[in-house]
């Protein structure tokens, strides 16, 4: 069953904490910032009053790329992910965006698949991890 939560852009620091739980956990908080965060539109998930989710959004012309999507271990398999893709979908439609893509890891890529996303090109290897481009066109 989906859990209700809201979404809502927040200040990019507010990622970081998210990121480094999920994503990253042997590495430190500061290592979370990326140099083009300033330039970026973040959005996080609230679950029950928390910050749970993030994802981050830089656009470019009329494409635009998502990256370091990240939800709390402890909240992982409960839809906030997919509430996170689908609100970003939304919200590049509103903007007139062409494309959204991604550098997905290959183990997620069935997840993004099933609301319609498609690879592109051939997986790639990056810090131990396999990715691939992921993209969806409007």
């Amino acid at each position: 069953m989906e859990q209700v939560a809201s979404i809502e852009q927040i200040f990019p620091a507010l990622t970081w904490r998210i990121r480094q739980l999920a994503m990253y956990p042997d590495k430190e908080i500061i290592d979370m910032e990326l140099p083009e965060d300033w330039d970026g539109i973040h959005f996080g998930l609230y679950y029950q009053y928390e910050l749970t989710g993030v994802v981050s959004l830089f656009m470019n012309g009329n494409t635009a790329q998502f990256r370091k999507m990240a939800v709390l271990p402890s909240e992982q398999g409960k839809g906030f992910g997919l509430q996170l893709l689908k609100y970003l979908i939304d919200y590049c439609k509103q903007q007139n965006m062409k494309n959204l893509w991604c550098n997905a890891r290959v183990s997620a890529v069935g997840f993004y698949k099933k609301i319609g996303f498609e690879t592109v090109g051939e997986p790639y290897e990056r810090n131990q991890l396999q990715y691939v481009k992921m993209e969806f066109n409007f």
